[in-house]
């Protein structure tokens, strides 16, 4: 087990105090008020611990705090690990960029496009391109989600079961194969779409490497990186460090509800956001990623790897709100474009919070987040569990109180 510690005074990197100050106070405050139950942040400066707080309840009815070794459903930011793990195999020579998928899930061969309609009178036309790897890192694939209500091809997802991104009863390969039943909202390649894409990547993994997607992040991330805590199961030894999970509850408080089924190995193994963590597993994480793809003597990825990684691979640089589709065209996409598994910042005068061209990140539908901003050398992550019913304003104050942080540009 891991405990993440603050390692060094926030002056001696170049931060203010009295601005991290103010970002305790602020969230602390939303922990006061019910709105968040409770949270974990932590900042570092040149690979160093700086500022380190938690604050609230890790489970509120039984009265036990945040602490630095709690566990997290971390969701989403799972995909940047899946991500890591199927470069790791590209730069093995076993998978590339632009192979087809239907080389290693046949059941994509013949991939369907949208065309109009709805339920069963949708119409649909082969696809002018097969879909590539490079088109699941980069959510480009034409896969969606069913829980959006924004296309016909969401309903789809809806009326197969999978509202929550799993078939019923399904592991992931029979899930792979529900998704490959579904027509493309757009030509691969053609748009942005956040969606299933990583779940098929995790897929790819397991088919390439002859291993179960747990076992093979197990053996090749999560223990050369020392993330002792991190992976798709809680044992029974760590379940009184996890997080209650909580939603709102329509008059502006928050209620546990259910979360991911951790205790046992999962049927489904989720790429795309099965993991939990601790703050120190993370930080460990976004080390590797910070110092391009080398951490105390485990180099998991080449630096041109991870270079190619945080570098956006939408067209013409284009930012995800011009290249999004409909339900991506919002403001906070702005100047935000996308690389191989993660958020590229590649406008900062654009984007809703301040930012440095080049931070990368993700974030988690359970209020998580992290960034690594390489032109100041700084990295943050923040961790709750809340699952909001709509977008809030956490995570462009928590990047603007930062900001207001960094005193020194490097």
């Amino acid at each position: 087990m891991g405990r993440l510690r603050q390692e060094v005074e926030p002056g001696s990197v170049g931060l203010d105090a009295g601005a991290l100050d103010r970002l305790d106070r602020h969230f602390a405050r939303l922990v006061d008020e019910g709105r968040l139950p409770g949270h974990l942040v932590a900042v570092s400066r040149h690979g160093r611990v700086a500022h380190l707080t938690t604050y609230g309840s890790r489970d509120r009815a039984a009265g036990l705090p945040v602490e630095s070794d709690t566990l997290w459903r971390i969701y989403s930011m799972t995909k940047p690990v899946t991500s890591v793990a199927a470069l790791m195999l590209v730069e093995e020579g076993r998978l590339g960029l632009d192979d087809r998928l239907a080389d290693f899930l046949p059941a994509f061969a013949e991939p369907r496009v949208y065309v109009d309609g709805a339920g069963p009178d949708t119409r649909t036309r082969p696809a002018g391109q097969p879909i590539l790897i490079r088109h699941l890192l980069t959510h480009t694939a034409g896969l969606t989600f069913g829980f959006y209500h924004a296309h016909p091809v969401d309903q789809l997802y809806r009326d197969a079961g999978l509202e929550s991104s799993v078939a019923p009863g399904a592991d992931l390969a029979g899930t792979c194969e529900a998704y490959a039943r579904l027509p493309l909202q757009f030509e691969p390649g053609t748009r942005w779409n956040y969606s299933v894409a990583t779940n098929v990547l995790g897929r790819v993994i397991e088919v390439v490497s002859g291993r179960d997607l747990d076992d093979f992040v197990q053996e090749r991330i999560l223990r050369p990186l020392g993330m002792t805590d991190a992976g798709f199961q809680v044992t029974d030894e760590q379940v009184g460090r996890l997080a209650e999970l909580y939603g709102e509850d329509g008059e502006g408080g928050i209620v546990p509800i259910a979360g991911l089924p951790l205790r046992g190995r999962p049927r489904f193994l989720s790429g795309s956001g099965g993991m939990v963590a601790t703050a120190h597993d993370y930080h460990r994480f976004m080390e590797m990623l910070r110092r391009r793809g080398e951490l105390d003597g485990a180099r998991l990825l080449r630096p041109a790897t991870v270079d190619l990684m945080v570098t956006n691979h939408l067209p013409g640089n284009a930012d995800r709100l011009a290249f999004g589709s409909a339900v991506h065209r919002e403001p906070g996409n702005a100047g935000l474009g996308f690389g191989l598994g993660v958020s590229v910042v590649v406008d900062p005068a654009r984007t809703q919070a301040p930012s440095s061209e080049g931070a990368f990140g993700w974030s988690g539908v359970a209020t998580t987040t992290f960034w690594v901003d390489p032109r100041r050398d700084l990295t943050v992550q923040f961790l709750s569990q809340l699952r909001p019913t709509a977008s809030h304003s956490v995570f462009p104050e928590l990047k603007r109180l930062v900001h207001e942080a960094v005193r020194s540009p490097r």
